[in-house]
């Protein structure tokens, strides 16, 4: 128990000070948004510590670590190139408004130091099925947690590229992305992410008591539903606009489907 929590504690506290130094560069530059670009890495920097802490099965900890930093890598890719040179995201530019010049401190709890809290608490799955021994191969359950993983990191990467490509196009200025991916779901990227934690639960769900690690995607799933993804993004920057409010009548908000027929609800 007491090797447990001292890999638990040296990785929040690993996920803090990376967060912390975010921070300092976000009060250099007077933006916040670095904060979205090293939610990725976070989980890539508790991944690997947890790997050479740990004595588990070799292979379900490289199949773990490896699939964490393939997702983190991408996202904190993704993420940097679509917020270079653009100014600070619009949901984090309401809370420096509301809070003004105390924003600079508040910043560091409300978005970073909370930021990595969140990190810690989803990366335990990760975490604890890198600890265990047994069983000593790889079974059925890896498998399937690998192949729902590989399904959501394709849907993620599809839906990033496709609304990448369409912002790209000086046409699409004030248009909604509802093409492709996008026609089936108003945040595809969303659900394919939700798969891939599903997917690494699905692996640690091979180890002894790896069923309490369910917490990991739980609170991914609602963080994205109803916290800092869906909720906020569409009460913040879609909220006046009533094409966007006919592209909610139609499309479902997360899980793919086929759209309404019919504007109406």
């Amino acid at each position: 128990m007491d090797a447990f929590l001292n890999l638990f504690l040296v990785n929040l506290f690993a996920a803090a000070g990376l967060m912390s130094i975010g921070w300092v560069f976000s009060l250099i530059k007077k933006d916040v948004t670095i904060a979205d670009s090293l939610w990725g890495l976070g989980f890539v920097l508790i991944a690997w510590l947890t790997f050479f802490r740990t004595d588990g099965f070799l292979l379900r900890k490289l199949m773990i670590t490896i699939l964490v930093t393939l997702w983190g890598l991408r996202l904190f890719i993704h993420l940097s190139s679509r917020n270079r040179g653009k100014g600070e995201d619009p949901r984090y530019g309401k809370w420096r408004e509301k809070h003004g010049k105390s924003f600079w401190i508040i910043s560091l709890f409300k978005v970073f130091l909370i930021q990595a809290l969140f990190q810690w608490i989803i990366a335990l799955g990760i975490q604890y099925g890198q600890m265990s021994a047994e069983p000593a191969l790889l079974t059925l359950t890896d498998i399937l947690g690998l192949l729902i993983w590989t399904a959501g990191i394709i849907i993620e990467s599809f839906a990033d590229q496709q609304l990448k490509q369409f912002l790209s196009d000086p046409a699409n200025k004030d248009k909604i992305m509802n093409q492709k991916l996008w026609k089936y779901s108003r945040h595809p990227n969303y659900f394919g992410e939700t798969l891939i934690w599903w997917g690494l639960f699905v692996i640690v769900l091979s180890t002894p008591w790896g069923f309490w690690t369910i917490i990991s995607p739980l609170l991914i799933t609602y963080t994205l539903l109803k916290l800092t993804g869906v909720t906020l993004m569409e009460e913040t920057q879609f909220s006046d606009n009533p094409e966007y409010q006919q592209y909610i009548r139609q499309t479902s908000a997360f899980i793919p489907w086929f759209p309404k027929k019919t504007g109406r609800a």
